[in-house]
């Protein structure tokens, strides 16, 4: 699945190079004292699209594919399917955040201490999880040729909404208001307290973990839905 994706230029761009793009547009610019903070928000941005696309669109195309049909009929469960999945995706998800990374330490002197990009890195990896998740149900529960518009739609609006992109601060009173609820909102706090040494965000990670459980029972309900459709 890995090298079938690497050789997919509609999949590879916009997964490793998007985020990099908005980076350059949105942060670059402006020149803020800031940037490492904002580096590390947009390295959630990244990960999160590889979240969406790799899981959300791949597996609804997937849906459509009669070789997905046949894999179903052999005698390999699906845990095995989704872990290889999951392998392509997390490969993906570090190659769009080392490349975010770089370019901000390249255009903009971003830098963070040794032990804080382990944190960094912690959590993007805990953080991704519900986004992950997210995904499979879109993936299951989406029509094929609807998930895609889909996936971007919830991938741009949460990113902005949830201020991956700029501080809830400067967002829009309308739109701040409504921050606080997403999940970007969360995934932006731990980013945040990750990227500045400061104590873990215990609200934050609660309110993903909550979003993880509600997403997963979305995905496992699509994932029984679509069984049930073919093989009932």
């Amino acid at each position: 699945m890995l090298l079938e994706l690497v050789r997919y230029p509609a999949y590879l761009v916009p997964t490793l190079v998007l985020p990099a793009v908005f980076f350059l547009f949105f942060v670059v610019p402006e020149s803020r004292a800031d940037a490492t903070v904002r580096m590390a928000t947009f390295a959630g941005f990244a990960v999160i699209g590889v979240a969406f696309f790799q899981f959300g669109v791949g597996i609804a195309v997937d849906r459509a594919s009669p070789w997905e049909t046949y894999l179903r009929t052999l005698p390999v469960g699906p845990g095995v399917r989704l872990a290889g999945r999951v392998a392509s995706a997390a490969a993906f998800a570090c190659a769009a955040a080392v490349l975010l990374v770089l370019i901000a330490i390249a255009t903009t002197g971003a830098s963070l201490p040794g032990m804080r990009w382990a944190g960094l890195g912690v959590a993007l990896f805990f953080g991704a999880i519900p986004f992950a998740l997210l995904g499979v149900a879109l993936g299951y529960w989406a029509p094929v040729k609807g998930a895609l518009p889909i996936a971007n739609l919830l991938y741009l609006v949460l990113a902005y909404a949830g201020g991956l992109w700029i501080r809830p601060s400067r967002l829009p009173h309308a739109v701040d208001s409504v921050s606080p609820f997403l999940p970007t909102r969360a995934f932006a706090d731990a980013l945040v307290a990750a990227a500045i040494g400061s104590r873990a965000d215990w609200a934050a990670w609660l309110t993903l973990g909550g979003f993880a459980v509600l997403f997963a029972g979305f995905a496992v309900a699509g994932y029984r839905r679509d069984e049930g459709r073919r093989f009932s």
